[in-house]
């Protein structure tokens, strides 16, 4: 390390991978973090094996020492551990003592191929010796490095035939079957070398780790390690606290169904509307289950060593969650262009499952899944694209029954149209594009970020009461209420006039928002309008008729 530290101090400068910290005695563990992200990405784009942050080294690359302890160090450990993305760690962190003088030299790891590394949700990058946010070509750069790979077409020169379930092959050749009729009489001929060559699950009789996740014997996942082939089905109850739990792994072309037999897929009963709700319908829809464990296994980035998560909660939702970013970026973008994808994260594995009719390349997955939730009446499907991750929650029930009515009776609205006043409904942000697209048609009213169904909606669904407690009445309506309550009674107190009027202010408003909403309807009247005066004290008013 001696020898590492001399090579390192005889640069002229420091560099994109290679910083200098005086440290005296400890070192920001925000600044440390953006270090580490910055110098890892770097490493990267130049290709070099890690990185090197040496702490005691002031920016003169001269030795002063640093007093931090191991203590320190291992607090800065678990910094780095708990906010980067993906999860990772110092390689290693050295001493060396030099001229009497102790340099800790924190060996810090590249970012992984295709993968910009973050601090905070943040990526770093370095121009020269300057920190700053890692630029959007280099940010390119790291994300297209695994463009051309294709981890599930990558040969396993260990693993053989033998490595995989007969009864997989088996059941591999039946969909194969179902998907190719007219090759049914072929097919029965085919060794199964030949056949898993023809089906795309082999290359020229090689083993893949695609073959691997959908064939192989459940002790043979160890060949794709530090990957897994595992999906975890989750059950919590109303309190969202855990209940049970199983684990299933290779094959998964079989286990796919062990985990589909675990959903407790309950009737859902609607109330009684007259003919507009059905009676009775599986919460989900055995399609929906399907295509979300499917999409899961086909869009899995099986790089980052994480496992597919199935989260069924008793309050009637159903979460699909896979590791690996939504490479068509928005659920707009797929609804919109249904239309097959361009390029797939695991093309090879995409083709196989294709071809034992798992899924279908026609693009119009998703979409589906939306129209079955619509024609429910159900909330449509959220999804959660955050963290490198992809999540999607399906709801088995009616939220908001008065919601569920007005898209019931307006059979008119597009799917566009539902799924903005489906984030309404949520509560959701809304971007100045939507907010624009809703108010021209008219189906939103109120003000950011508060905005609630229209009257027109209203109207057509005869719910005017609901749009009425929504959007609430003119400010002119409230201050004619407490002169009249004056008239009456000739004084009020504080506690009278919001017993008088927060009931009837709009809903849309939450408790904080309509006593404050109230506050400015008493300033207007007792400053502005000179209709009321207050003969109490500030902290306990009185107000009475002018």
């Amino acid at each position: 390390m001696e020898t590492t530290l001399d090579t390192l101090l005889s640069l002229s400068t420091e560099n994109e991978v290679v910083e200098f910290k005086e440290a005296k005695n400890q070192i920001d563990k925000d600044k440390l973090g953006k270090y580490f992200s910055a110098l890892g990405n770097e490493a990267n784009l130049s290709n070099n094996s890690c990185a090197w942050l040496l702490l005691g080294v002031n920016n003169n690359k001269k030795i002063i020492g640093t007093n931090i302890s191991d203590t320190q160090l291992n607090e800065y450990k678990q910094e780095i551990a708990k906010h980067t993305s993906p999860t990772t760690n110092f390689i290693n962190t050295h001493r060396v003592t030099k001229n009497g003088l102790e340099v800790i030299m924190l060996q810090i790891p590249i970012a992984p191929k295709g993968i910009p590394l973050s601090w905070k949700g943040h990526c770093y990058g370095r121009d020269g010796e300057s920190l700053g946010a890692l630029s959007s070509d280099e940010y390119d750069r790291i994300k297209n490095q695994n463009k051309t790979e294709d981890w599930s077409a990558q040969i396993i020169k260990e693993a053989s035939i033998l490595d995989l379930s007969q009864e997989a092959i088996t059941q591999a050749r039946l969909r194969y079957t179902q998907k190719n009729p007219n090759l049914e009489e072929d097919i029965k001929h085919w060794s199964d070398t030949v056949f898993l060559n023809k089906a795309k699950l082999t290359i020229k009789g090689a083993i893949t780790n695609a073959t691997i996740i959908l064939l192989g014997k459940p002790e043979s996942e160890h060949f794709i390690n530090p990957a897994t082939s595992k999906i975890t089905w989750i059950l919590k109850g109303s309190d969202n606290i855990e209940k049970d739990y199983e684990h299933f792994t290779c094959p998964l072309l079989l286990n796919i169904q062990q985990v589909y037999g675990k959903i407790r897929n309950l009737k859902y009963r609607y109330l009684t509307d007259g003919t507009l709700f059905p009676e009775e319908v599986d919460q989900y829809d055995s399609y929906i289950i399907r295509e979300g464990l499917n999409n899961s296994i086909v869009h899995q980035d099986y790089t980052l060593g994480g496992k597919i998560l199935v989260v069924e909660n008793e309050n009637a939702t159903l979460t699909f969650a896979n590791a690996g970013s939504f490479i068509p970026q928005s659920i707009e973008t797929v609804i919109k262009a249904d239309a097959p994808e361009s390029k797939y994260r695991n093309k090879f594995l995409a083709d196989a499952m294709v071809n034992l009719n798992m899924i279908d390349t026609i693009g119009s997955g998703i979409k589906k899944m939306y129209l079955i939730q619509r024609k429910k009446y159900f909330p449509l499907p959220d999804y959660d694209l955050t963290n490198n991750k992809v999540k999607v929650t399906i709801t088995g029930k009616i939220v908001d029954v008065n919601y569920a009515r007005k898209i019931a009776q307006m059979p008119n609205l597009s799917l566009e149209e539902i799924m903005l006043l489906d984030k309404v409904a949520k509560n959701k942000i809304l971007s100045a594009e939507e907010i624009k697209t809703l108010k021209t048609k008219k189906l939103i009213e109120g003000r950011k970020p508060n905005f609630y169904i229209s009257s027109k909606v209203a109207s057509a669904t005869n719910q005017k009461g609901d749009y009425i407690k929504m959007r609430g009445f003119k400010d002119e309506h409230y201050k004619k209420m407490i002169l009249e309550y004056l008239d009456k009674y000739k004084s009020a107190s504080k506690e009278d006039i919001d017993k008088l009027i927060l009931d009837i202010l709009p809903n849309v408003l939450d408790i904080n928002k309509k006593k404050n909403k109230l506050r400015n309807i008493i300033y207007s009247m007792s400053k502005k309008d000179n209709s009321i005066n207050n003969i109490g004290t500030n902290r306990k008013p009185i107000w009475i008729k002018v």
